[in-house]
């Protein structure tokens, strides 16, 4: 370290340890010849739902623990669907104190307006199901998990201004408050069903630690999702005719449901929703609608199942690959779903994520590379404070 060498704040040292080489650079190269006040624009290339809170909480943050002032310019409110290319926000400060933010806030916006994207869609898909998030065993470590049960927050929240139910709730208590709730949702694993021996005992074992709980019980471990089923309502027949039991699907694509098969999975289709075959699109749909797994075919059969043992109040939960497309297969469907768990809305691509920052302005002057002139501030353009 030399006489000259600026000492870091821990703040400013864990950006500089995290951001790109060339910011810290740029920051050291501006700070040497002279400051000027610039704005970036800020975009994603595909279409999303803006959900900035998390990289706009952060910038607020570091402008505190800088003593500088940044202002930003919302031009797309959190749950407002954002266009191809078009600005969520500018960010308008001092080049030295903005430069080396780039990297960090980039970070935390794209992959929450990509999943709340997704998550939005979901809902309006099927508007009449409830969803619960399940992708916390999928992220890539704690601040994932935050962006992720926010952006599915976020789109559920837009969804809901349309109609639809939404995302209820999630599956841990770290993140719960993103839903309104205090707890997760959630009774048992697949483990649990192991260690019990038989899926009746497991449902038993949970049902004699939490009284008070509603059961919903997963019968998929033994491959006999409607034997075990019936079972667990059998034995649980009060609480299967208050409405307090539910059966959950979580069948893997390398089987069937019990007793289906390709010919027996278009029979129960064509007992339901015959139409839906007859123009299925793609092998994806084919797939979700007769395929292994759990298929529209496979919750048609035990819903059947249900009803023609007397437990009609007995609520099917599906989970496994619920995305987009597989909604939209099950709404074609009619599939009945009562409650759906999902972390599908995590971005399936994720170089769809990366959204991009350009200066658009040095000291007020209008100026941006070549090819990006469409991120200029219009004329008259309406300017909305976050």
């Amino acid at each position: 370290m030399t006489a000259d060498t600026p000492v870091l704040t821990p703040g400013d040292a864990l950006i500089a340890g995290r951001t790109d080489v060339y910011f810290n650079r740029t920051k050291a190269i501006v700070s040497r010849f002279g400051d000027c006040r610039v704005t970036y624009a800020v975009f994603l290339r595909r279409p999303v739902v803006s959900a900035p809170r998390l990289a706009l909480e952060w910038l607020a943050s570091v402008a505190v623990e800088r003593g500088t002032e940044i202002e930003i310019e919302l031009m797309h409110k959190e749950g407002e669907w954002v266009g191809a290319g078009d600005p969520i926000l500018y960010i308008t400060g001092s080049f030295t104190q903005l430069a080396d933010l780039e990297t960090l806030y980039l970070q935390k916006l794209g992959a929450p307006c990509v999943a709340a994207h997704n998550a939005y869609q979901m809902a309006l898909e099927l508007p009449q199901v409830p969803f619960l998030a399940m992708e916390a065993r999928h992220c890539a470590g704690a601040e994932m998990q935050e962006m992720m049960a926010y952006a599915a927050s976020v789109g559920s929240a837009a969804a809901k201004r349309e109609g639809a139910q939404g995302f209820i709730g999630n599956a841990n208590d770290q993140t719960a408050h993103w839903f309104g709730n205090a707890r997760g949702y959630g009774t048992m694993p697949h483990a649990l069903i192991g260690y019990a021996g038989s899926t009746v005992r497991a449902a038993e074992m949970f049902f004699e630690t939490f009284p008070d709980e509603s059961l919903t019980v997963l019968v998929d471990y033994f491959g006999r999702e409607v034997t075990d089923g019936i079972e667990v309502c059998a034995r649980f027949a009060e609480l299967a005719a208050g409405g307090r039991l539910s059966v959950r699907l979580d069948t893997h694509g390398g089987r069937f449901l019990e007793g289906l098969d390709p010919a027996e999975s278009y029979a129960v289709l064509e007992r339901h929703a015959p139409s839906t075959i007859r123009r299925y699109r793609s092998e994806t749909e084919l797939r979700h609608l007769v395929g292994t797994g759990v298929s529209a075919a496979a919750i048609w059969r035990m819903r059947e199942a249900l009803d023609q043992a007397g437990y009609p109040k007995v609520k099917i939960v599906a989970s496994s690959g619920f995305g987009v497309t597989k909604c939209r297969v099950m709404a074609e469907a009619k599939a009945p779903v009562d409650v759906v768990g999902t972390g599908s809305f995590i971005p399936n691509t994720w170089s769809e994520t990366y959204a991009t920052a350009d200066i658009i302005e040095y000291d007020g002057k209008p100026q941006v590379k070549i090819g990006r002139e469409f991120l200029l501030r219009k004329n008259g353009a309406r300017k909305r404070q976050g």
